[in-house]
């Protein structure tokens, strides 16, 4: 049981969590006729087991720099709970068996999923995490297939509201990243790892943060608003949107770490909020 729970802890249960569920508001965003629950379980599924087994794979490469953060420290790998070689034969394992999956359900919904696999392991964290501050940009995208992926198999393509659903989260993540970065700005410095605050400074830093919330709000309020949502689910997502744009203005005028964590929580809040508000209202 220990070394299921070390498991666990390696796929980072709550990042994996949210993925999806945007997996699963893409799906139902599509508003296919006749909801198929094998094909929803089949979805969320391969998406499970890619997502995490990409996020172990990461895990095992990044094991050096986590030794040396205090927040990342105690994982399993830089604690030694679990070896290398078990994280990379679980992590092969779990990733092939997601693809192989999702391949089986659609060949565009297949493929949609493996980008989002090599892109997060192979550009992001093998090649540019150690390189650019801009590397966070590849992680967006990353972060923004499984909503794409569940569209795409909603309605067999490729669309306009599929893109600026999957454009929201990619803005969305530096909204998560950046403040990370800035909060344990010493971590980051002594593991080597470049961001933007030890890059651009604090100040174009949340410059950053904000203006990414801005265009987050207004990439799933166009997406939601080309869906032809109802009126009153219109209204809801409008009242959410005037408080992060509130929010993000106030930062860039009034900088503070408390203004700059309030942002990041309530972009988090509204990000979820409006998936649900999506869900509900498909």
């Amino acid at each position: 049981m220990q070394k299921i729970k070390h498991y666990w802890t390696l796929i980072k249960s709550l990042q994996t969590g949210l993925l999806l569920v945007t997996g699963f508001t893409g799906y139902i965003s599509a508003r296919v006729p006749e909801i198929d629950m094998v094909t929803i379980l089949g979805m969320l599924g391969s998406l499970f087991l890619t997502i995490s087994g990409s996020t172990v794979l990461n895990m095992v490469y990044d094991r050096d720099i986590d030794s040396k953060m205090s927040r990342t420290r105690h994982r399993p790998l830089p604690s030694g709970q679990v070896s290398a070689k078990e994280a990379i034969t679980l992590g092969s394992f779990i990733s092939v068996a997601g693809m192989l999956w999702a391949f089986s359900l659609s060949f565009l919904f297949g493929v949609i999923v493996t980008a989002g696999l090599l892109l997060d392991v192979l550009v992001y964290t093998m090649w540019l995490k150690r390189q650019t501050a801009w590397s966070i940009v590849w992680g967006g995208i990353s972060g923004g297939m499984p909503i794409l992926a569940g569209r795409v198999l909603g309605i067999g393509g490729i669309d306009t509201i599929g893109l600026l659903l999957s454009f929201s989260i990619l803005l969305w993540i530096p909204t998560h990243i950046l403040t990370f970065s800035m909060i344990y700005y010493d971590d980051y410095h002594r593991a080597g790892i470049p961001t933007f605050p030890s890059t651009y400074g604090y100040k174009k830093t949340r410059l950053m943060i904000a203006l990414s919330s801005i265009g987050a709000a207004a990439a799933i309020g166009i997406g939601i608003y080309s869906m032809g949502m109802a009126g009153g689910y219109m209204r809801l997502l409008s009242v959410l949107t005037v408080g992060i744009l509130g929010l993000s203005m106030f930062s860039i005028y009034h900088p503070s770490e408390k203004v700059n964590f309030g942002l990041f929580k309530y972009a988090s809040i509204y990000m979820l909020g409006s998936m649900f508000l999506l869900i509900i209202g498909a």
